[in-house]
Order: structure tokens, then sequence, then C-alpha cells
């Protein structure tokens, strides 16, 4: 039997639910893996949280020093979140030897080279399944069960917050603010909801699933990130008319060596399979050139989810005599290895003065910049106003060329208002 001491950084949300697991799961981890799991140590101030657990003073203190002098914790769990003092702690683990777990996917995307070095000085592991879309085990899919293909693209809803907001709008007619409202209420967005609906928590959690898809290199700066604040009431409902829902969807692709990668807003397809994800689930839709396409669908989020993630790497970290090694971020591409025209069909919506003659300038404007209509939709006037909304859904097209025609359509006469563009996936 192989006793494995944990040492767990922080009994937030996640940590308390990953004591929990590895609490009740103790037995059968012993039974079915011959792993003896114990947690030796655990980082936090909060004697309210240490006691709620039923955890022993005596194995609690906020010294990082009592983790690392340790022999018997061989696996570090971090729940700190953020860069400091997580990546410094963790550093100092590896380099001692010890394998680190974690969920922390601003970390992981932003200094992966510096831990995965320290790692390999340490001969430690570096795990993180559990950073990207709670408790689905993409990152293991990615890295273990998909050596016979190469990974063409990933289409994934990695954002739970915006997700539930989206649903709640799209389902109860709710705006922005009010489904906001609704999410911060239940806990699923923050009181600054910006790291979720501006798309930057997506944005972490993509360059990791590209990194780890392509074995390159795909930093966060050079993922092109849009938030969710400016879809509206009316997009939905009319995107409900051509049979579309609107996603937050983390794209990225590789086309013949090149990488592209964005974050932002979608409509797609009520029959794809990301459009019935709801509310605060997560999903990941993989295509690799043999097996084809691949979907994984569970909660992205909460201290079960997550915390099934976290032991789930504890038990594989534990199993292992070596630990894998990755080198993806050595292999650096310049800025000319990143797709930054993309293609795609486009949703535009206007608000434009009802006369004869606007439209047809409009549509000069489109076909001046190769832009090839597919729809037009016209409501009528919902006041005396005489300004109605106009709707047009493209042809495939490039970002650059739609950007152009924007800019000069929203200079013509007549032309009130550019109020929303939104990208169109097959």
């Amino acid at each position: 039997m192989q006793k494995v001491g944990v040492a767990l950084l922080g009994l937030g949300v996640v940590g308390s639910g990953t004591y929990k697991i590895l609490i009740g799961q103790h037995d059968k981890i012993r039974e079915i893996y011959d792993i003896d799991l114990t947690v030796e140590h655990v980082l936090e101030r909060n004697a309210e949280k240490i006691d709620a657990l039923g955890i022993d003073r005596s194995i609690a203190s906020t010294d990082i020093e009592n983790v690392l002098k340790n022999d018997d914790i061989k696996i570090v769990a971090e729940f700190f979140g953020g860069i400091e003092p997580a990546k410094s702690f963790l550093v100092k683990c590896l380099l001692a030897g010890k394998s680190v777990v974690t969920s922390n996917k601003e970390l992981v995307c932003k200094h992966f080279a510096e831990l995965e070095a320290a790692a390999a000085k340490g001969k430690a592991g570096l795990y993180f399944e559990a950073s990207c879309v709670g408790g689905v085990p993409i990152i293991r899919t990615l890295t273990d069960a998909m050596q016979g293909n190469d990974i063409r693209e990933i289409h994934g809803i990695i954002n739970g917050t915006t997700n539930y907001i989206l649903t709640r709008m799209a389902d109860e007619g709710l705006d922005y603010k009010g489904a906001l409202a609704a999410a911060q209420r239940l806990g699923y967005a923050e009181a600054d909801p910006t790291a979720d609906t501006q798309g930057y928590d997506a944005a972490y959690k993509l360059s990791i699933l590209s990194s780890l898809a392509y074995n390159k290199h795909v930093p966060l700066s050079e993922i092109y990130r849009e938030g969710i604040d400016k879809i509206g009431a009316e997009d939905i409902a009319f995107g409900k008319e051509f049979g579309m829902t609107v996603k937050l969807l983390g794209i990225s692709k590789n086309i013949d060596g090149k990488i592209e990668a964005r974050v932002h807003p979608v409509f797609i397809k009520d029959d794809h399979p990301l459009a019935s994800v709801k509310g605060s689930f997560n999903a990941v839709h993989l295509n690799g050139n043999n097996v084809g396409d691949i979907m994984l669908y569970g909660r992205g989020a909460g201290d079960l989810p997550t915390g099934s993630a976290i032991v789930s790497d504890i038990v594989f970290a534990a199993g292992k005599s070596a630990h894998k090694r990755y080198n993806f971020f050595k292999n650096k591409l310049t800025s000319k290895d990143f797709v930054k025209d993309f293609s795609s069909e486009y949703y535009i919506r206007m608000k434009v003065t009802d006369k004869a003659g606007t439209l047809s300038k409009i549509s000069g404007i489109f076909g001046k910049f190769g832009v090839s209509i597919t729809t037009v939709l016209q409501k009528p006037p919902t006041d005396d106003s005489g300004i109605v909304s106009i709707i047009f859904i493209t042809h495939m097209t490039h970002e650059k060329a739609i950007t152009k025609a924007i800019e000069a359509i929203g200079s013509l006469d007549g032309v009130n208002e550019i109020s929303n563009l939104i990208r169109v996936e097959g």
C-alpha cells in the first residue's frame, strides 16, 4: 500500500470541496488504486473554515515552510487563485520535489513555462486538469486520449457565468443587466464580473487548451477577446427568428500550421450540439483528423465538480513514478504564425431612417468591400420616429472586410446606429 501525503493550500470553495472528496472517497481510492491518501497539512488563516471541516488544527498553519519541510507530503494542491503568493509557493514546492495540482487557470496560462521548468528541475509533476472546464476531463482527453489525431478545431462554452447569463436572457427574456444581477445573487458571478463577462477567464482556458491541442504555445496576447455586455435582448430575439442561439465561445483552429484563437459571442444554429448547453454547464467540441467530432459536457465550476478534477489529478500524480513533461512552450511562434484576419459569417443589426435609398447605399458599401449578404430583415417602426431596425446576415467573409464596411456604413446619412455585430459559426 502506497501512502501519499497531501497538502491543501487554501480552504475556499474548491479547497473545501476537495477535502470533502478526499475524505469521502478515501477508502474507495485505497481499494481500487492501492493508494492511501492522507491530508498532512492545510494552509489556511481562517480558523472557522478549518473547524467547519473537522480538520485538526495541529496540521493547519499559514507558513509554507511547514509544507516544504514535511517529507511525508508528496503532492500539494493549490486553491489561492491569482498569481501571488500562489506562484512563489508552487515554485518552491516543485523545486522541493513535491508535485503540484492546481485549478488556477490564470497562473497556468501566464506562467506555465516557469512552473514547468521548476517541476522538471525538482523531478515533480505539474497537474492542472481543474484549470479548464471544472469537472470535465478535457485536459486528460487532450493529453492522453488523442494521440492518434491532429486536432484541427476547438469550440467551447468554457465559462459557466456567461452561459448562465445568456441562457436567462434567451429563456426568460431578461436584458443583460437583469440576467447579470440574477447570476450575482446566485453566486455564479462576482461583484466585479469583469473576468467572466469580458472573456478573460475563457481566454485563459483557451490559451491552455490550444497550447496542449497543437503542441505550440498560444499566449494570451494572441487571443482575440470580446465580452457579452453588448448583447441585447433584441439580438437574442432576432436570432431566434433565424433559428440561432448566442453563446460566448472559445474558438481555436489549426489551419495549415497557423493558429487562430478567439473568444467572443457567437450565433450558432439551434441544431448545433453546443446550442443545447444551458445554465452554468460547460461543453467542449473537438475535431480530430481521424476521430472526427467529440464533445465533452458537464459542470464547469463549483466546489465538488472542480474538486472532483483536483482529486483525479492527485490520484493520477500519486500513481506516477515519472511525471509527464510539457514542451509546447518551447515551440514559440511569432505573430506571423497566428491568423488575425479570420473568416466568419456575421450578424449585423443597425438602426436607420426609413427613407428611400438608404438600404441601397448600405448594400453598395457592402459590395464595395466584397461582403455578400445572405439575409436582410427589416422590422417595422415601433414609434413615430421613422427609425427602423435592419438585420443583415452575411456570407463567409474576412474580419478586415467587415470592419471596413461597418465603419463606412456608420458614416452614411440616414444610418443612426450600428447596434451590434455578432459573428456566426456554422
